[in-house]
């Protein structure tokens, strides 16, 4: 299981998403009716909706780690995981709009890094399922 890439690709991947709830993905002042600006970060626990997919990304990542006999599921849960980072990558956008002023953070590089390292092991298992499909071909 851990000697083919993508298996590494999607523990990094898990390692990331995890990641973003500890670290911000966007720092300014927050807009709020009849309230102050405040200085307030942007994670992945900051919002509900972030909070929900986010933890269903892990537990499919981890899912799919395990689904190593069965590349075809494998391959095709991986690419449902690809389509939930980019929908959480999108709210992460919508919901920077609910701040007047501030920065991209540094560690924003993680929810950037969670698609391209599923769309890394989405390829590996690809170049598994078409190597065990001409080894098929030759017995």
């Amino acid at each position: 299981m851990i000697q083919r890439i993508q298996s590494i690709w999607l523990f990094l991947a898990t390692v990331c998403a995890t990641l973003s709830f500890k670290f911000p993905f966007y720092s300014g002042n927050k807009i709020e009716k009849d309230k102050l600006p405040s200085l307030e970060k942007l994670t992945a626990s900051s919002h509900f909706i972030l909070l929900v997919l986010t933890v269903i990304l892990i537990v499919e990542i981890v899912a799919t780690i395990f689904m190593y006999k069965n590349r075809k599921q494998q391959l095709w849960l991986t690419i449902t995981s690809v389509i939930v980072s980019l929908i959480n990558l999108v709210i992460y956008f919508t919901q920077i709009k609910n701040y007047s002023n501030g920065t991209l953070s540094f560690t924003a590089i993680l929810v950037f890094a969670i698609p391209v390292l599923l769309i890394l092991s989405v390829r590996g298992i690809w170049k598994d399922e078409k190597l065990v499909k001409s080894l098929d071909r030759i017995r």
